[in-house]
């Protein structure tokens, strides 16, 4: 591999919400970055982040670009269809057929390691589970197609990485921080329509983690001597889900609506709801899935423990400041609206 001057690292789905803290992590540290997506234009906004490099293609056509990519040290494969419904041959396209490219890239430029971004969603299921620890999950899990492509992903990476590949996978759990476009803003839209579920009273434990902390992991994953395996990531900070909503919707200044529901009733619905869909081929993705029912009815707490010890991991911003820094985000987007509307005027 050719010398350069600082590490090079390579961000996949860099476009994404993750995808752009993950930019701005690595090259506020030095990095030269090297960013991947799907959307030129979407990718040339992140100069604004200190991308050095970018390139507009499909995970599948990375490998064939080696040569154009030029070397790299460091390849953090964020990039995922990561959604509760769909076909699972788009999963299998997107999660599985595309992490086996990047790995194939990965080979070719012989990086020092490989960071493979998954998900905790592999441990749902109908009941409440504390201090989740990595082995800990159903190999079989079919709850969702989403969560089957990632199982098997993160089975093509260990293949690679008993092929002599250094990769580590990550599981960062509940995701939010200033321009979250899922969690935070569905829970704001369904407070002002119909109100908001409130399954076994709102009492499970919920694991959140702010995305700079999960941006900050993804880096200490690459770097730290001796990691191996799998890594959970979290705030370490779980709460009752009730609990969360109502301190967030008080700083948000907006009352929380809450619809009392049995949850033999939701996952009953919910599974209803899913074989019409499937039967009919419906488009779109029913409002409840069994997914969502296990999400929000059951308490999910992850262990960081292997992530504390082997990759120094400690969270850099605490949950309540996380909500604090969202809801100015959104006051200060409120106001700029509302004075684009008077010069408009």
């Amino acid at each position: 591999m050719a010398s350069i001057s600082h590490p090079r690292v390579l961000i996949t789905g860099a476009t994404g919400f993750l995808g752009g803290y993950l930019v701005s992590e690595f090259a506020d540290q030095g990095y030269q970055v090297v960013a991947t997506g799907r959307k030129a234009q979407a990718l040339a906004a992140l100069a604004d982040r200190g991308a050095s490099a970018t390139v507009a293609a499909e995970l599948t056509q990375l490998p064939g670009l080696a040569d154009q990519i030029g070397p790299i040290d460091y390849v953090i494969h964020a990039a995922a269809l990561s959604t509760v419904w769909g076909p699972a041959e788009d999963f299998i396209l997107a999660n599985v057929e595309g992490t086996q490219a990047v790995i194939d890239l990965a080979q070719k430029a012989a990086v020092k390691r490989l960071v493979f971004i998954s998900s905790p969603s592999i441990y749902s299921g109908r009941a409440d589970r504390l201090a989740i620890k990595e082995t800990e999950f159903d190999p079989d899990n079919h709850l969702n197609n989403y969560i089957r492509s990632k199982i098997i992903a993160e089975r093509v990476v260990r293949a690679a990485v008993a092929d002599g590949l250094d990769a580590v996978i990550l599981r960062p759990r509940g995701l939010f921080g200033v321009g979250d476009t899922s969690i935070i803003p569905r829970l704001i839209k369904v407070n002002g329509k119909i109100g908001i579920p409130l399954l076994r009273g709102g009492r499970g434990l919920v694991d959140m983690t702010c995305v700079e902390n999960v941006a900050l992991a993804a880096r200490l994953a690459a770097e730290a001597d001796g990691a191996t395996g799998v890594y959970n990531i979290t705030n370490g900070e779980p709460r009752p889900f009730k609990d969360l909503l109502d301190q967030f919707f008080a700083e948000l200044g907006q009352p929380p609506r809450y619809r009392a529901v049995p949850i033999q009733l939701a996952m009953a619905v919910a599974t209803t709801l899913e074989t019409v869909y499937e039967l009919a081929d419906l488009p779109g993705e029913p409002v409840l899935t069994r997914y969502l029912v296990c999400t929000l009815g059951y308490s999910q707490t992850l262990d960081i423990s292997r992530a504390q010890a082997d990759l120094g991991y400690q969270p850099r911003l605490s949950l309540d400041a996380g909500i604090s820094q969202y809801i100015a985000s959104l006051d200060a987007a409120s106001s700029d609206d509302a004075s684009l509307d008077v010069s408009r005027g």
